[in-house]
C-alpha cells in the first residue's frame, strides 16, 4: 500500500489495530488489579440476590427478581406448606415479582399484602435476630401469630423453633436496621 507523501504512516493503519490510548491502559499492577476486582464485584451484583434498597421497600428475592424463590405466599397460610408459584399468575409488589399456585391465591395476597407477605422482608428470620440477613429455603417455614416467618435452612430453623418468641423479639428490634449493614 502507498500512501500520500504527506499523510501520516499511522492513517493506513486500520483504527482496530491501534493500541488503547496511553490514558486507556492501566499504569500499574494494582490499578489493573482493582479494574479487574472492580469488574468482578459489579458482576457479582448483577448475578446476586437483590433487595429493594429503600427502607420502605426491604423485600429480599432471588436473582430473578422473583419474592420467595418463586413460592406462593398465601398457600402457607390456605394449606398450610409451600407451594410453587406459577408465572400464570404473578403479580408486582415493593419490588419484587410474586407468584402465586391459583388466581383465587393471588386475589387474596392482593387484598391484603402484609397480611400474607413474610416478616422481614423474607429474609431469614433467625438471622435478622442475630442482626444479619440471610436468603432462606421456601420449605423452612413457620405461622406464629398469622405471620409467616422464613428460615436459611433445616439447621437454622431447629435453632429458631428453640426460642420463637425471644428471636421474634430481637428480629423485631434489628428489623430493617440490619438492612443498613
Amino acid at each position: 500500500m502507498t500512501r500520500p507523501a504527506d499523510a501520516p504512516a499511522e492513517s493506513l493503519r486500520s483504527s482496530t489495530l491501534r493500541d488503547p490510548a496511553p490514558a486507556a491502559r492501566p499504569r500499574s499492577r494494582r490499578e489493573a488489579l482493582a479494574l479487574g476486582l472492580g469488574g468482578l464485584a459489579a458482576m457479582g451484583l448483577a448475578f446476586a440476590p437483590r433487595a429493594a434498597r429503600a427502607e420502605s421497600d426491604p423485600v429480599f428475592s432471588d436473582w430473578r427478581g422473583r419474592a420467595i424463590r418463586g413460592y406462593d405466599p398465601v398457600a402457607y397460610f390456605t394449606e398450610g406448606k409451600p407451594v410453587q408459584g406459577s408465572s400464570d399468575f404473578e403479580t408486582e409488589w415493593k419490588g419484587a415479582t410474586w407468584r402465586f399456585a391459583s388466581a383465587a391465591n393471588r386475589e387474596a395476597f392482593l387484598a391484603d399484602p402484609e397480611k400474607y407477605a413474610p416478616q422481614y422482608g423474607g429474609y431469614c428470620a433467625w438471622a435478622v435476630s442475630q442482626g444479619q440477613t440471610a436468603p432462606i429455603e421456601p420449605e423452612q417455614w413457620s405461622i406464629v401469630d398469622g405471620k409467616l416467618y422464613l428460615n436459611y435452612n433445616a439447621d437454622v430453623q431447629a435453632k429458631w423453633k428453640a426460642d420463637v418468641p425471644g428471636f421474634i423479639a430481637k428480629a423485631d428490634e434489628n428489623w430493617p436496621k440490619v438492612l443498613e449493614k
